[in-house]
């Protein structure tokens, strides 16, 4: 059964299944302007999906073909992936931060055989053993047609978000507020308008993949496979550095969203929630303990997949399926690069591959 919810003020949400994911959905929100409705965020490029959206907005009063816009708060594939189907079905503009539309466009341009061997060459690099890499080296040829891929022919977006500017929506004010850690080209975004239901507070969030109630988002590397295991690349997006540092960005984000103050903060996975200032203090909290724990577990030398086996996860990583044990070893490198950039960690001159150790 479609699930939508109304949040009042002309704003409603759409939960759109995730296949074989344990999020379970994507929030889509439908938000009424003077132009037509606009979409924050559309979901995962599935057909059960793209059913359950287009029901959706029937169930929202409104139909697919009328959608003026599509508003992305990030690149990944849960989010942006509807969105070329919805813009065939409508004509509908899509706008996304000029960081993560450099990421499709790359994404769009490299074949996917470039992609496993960027992450074989990363993977190498962090330390992790011949028969984890194996597999990407030697990708059965299905996986190579990018069809099957999800993710891998990303619709272009068309229209760029300016952080710190109103989106051009008629009737509405929803301002764009560049948070960059989960993407480089991460966006929340602030509704400037009174609560429907006089909430105290300064207006609502959209807050994406930023600010969750009950999880923290995945930080990661930013991947790029144009690095072939170098440093990340920033794309010359002004305000990355020369070196990208994902978690202090996602940090300094956080506390950027904490001062803003919303009433109400709708996310894109779980529920909407209130006291965004007490969650973005339970999350600095959260990642300085583990940042913590990560220079005591560097104690002795360790490479980024050494790293990994030994932090704490929600299962021994003994459980950890392949893919999610490439995105527990992003996540070590992730705190590594934060811990160097802090002074508190250093790599190991000559070691091959490369191990860090605390300072």
């Amino acid at each position: 059964m479609t699930q939508v919810t109304d949040h009042g003020g002309g704003v409603r949400s759409i939960r759109v299944p995730i296949p074989d994911n344990p999020l379970g959905h994507t929030l889509v929100y439908l938000v009424d302007t003077d132009a037509g409705p606009v979409l924050v965020d559309t979901g995962w490029d599935d057909p059960a999906s793209w059913d359950t959206l287009t029901e959706g907005i029937t169930g929202c009063g409104t139909s697919v073909t009328e959608i003026h816009g599509v508003v992305i708060t990030h690149h990944h594939p849960d989010h942006h992936g509807l969105s070329g189907r919805v813009r065939e079905a409508s004509g509908a503009w899509i706008a996304m931060h000029a960081a993560d539309a450099a990421i499709v466009r790359r994404t769009r341009e490299t074949r996917p055989e470039g992609w496993f061997a960027y992450m074989a060459a990363k993977l190498t690099a962090s330390g992790a053993p011949e028969d984890h890499v194996a597999p990407l080296r030697e990708a059965p040829g299905a996986l190579r047609r990018p069809s099957t891929l999800p993710g891998f022919s990303p619709a272009l977006p068309d229209r760029e978000i300016v952080p710190g500017e109103l989106l051009p929506l008629p009737a509405r004010r929803l301002r764009a507020v560049w948070t960059p850690g989960h993407t480089p080209g991460h966006v929340c975004l602030h509704l400037e308008e009174a609560h429907p239901d006089r909430l105290p507070g300064n207006g609502r969030l959209f807050s994406g993949d930023h600010l969750l109630p009950r999880i923290t988002p995945h930080i990661g590397l930013y991947e790029d496979p144009d690095t072939h295991g170098r440093p990340p690349y920033t794309g010359g997006v002004e305000g990355l550095a020369e070196i990208a540092d994902p978690l202090g960005d996602y940090l300094d984000s956080l506390e950027r969203v904490g001062r803003l103050g919303p009433a109400e903060v709708l996310p894109a996975h779980q529920h909407v929630f209130t006291d965004a200032p007490s969650r973005v203090a339970e999350l600095l909290t959260h990642h300085e303990e583990r940042l913590t724990g990560l220079l005591a577990l560097l104690s002795v030398p360790l490479t980024p997949w050494q790293l990994a086996e030994r932090m704490e996860w929600n299962r021994p990583w003994a459980d950890i399926p392949y893919g999610s044990r490439n995105i527990a070893v992003s996540e070590a490198e992730a705190h590594i690069r934060r811990l160097v950039k802090l002074g508190r960690a250093e790599a190991v001159p000559g070691s091959d591959p490369v191990t860090y150790a605390a300072v």
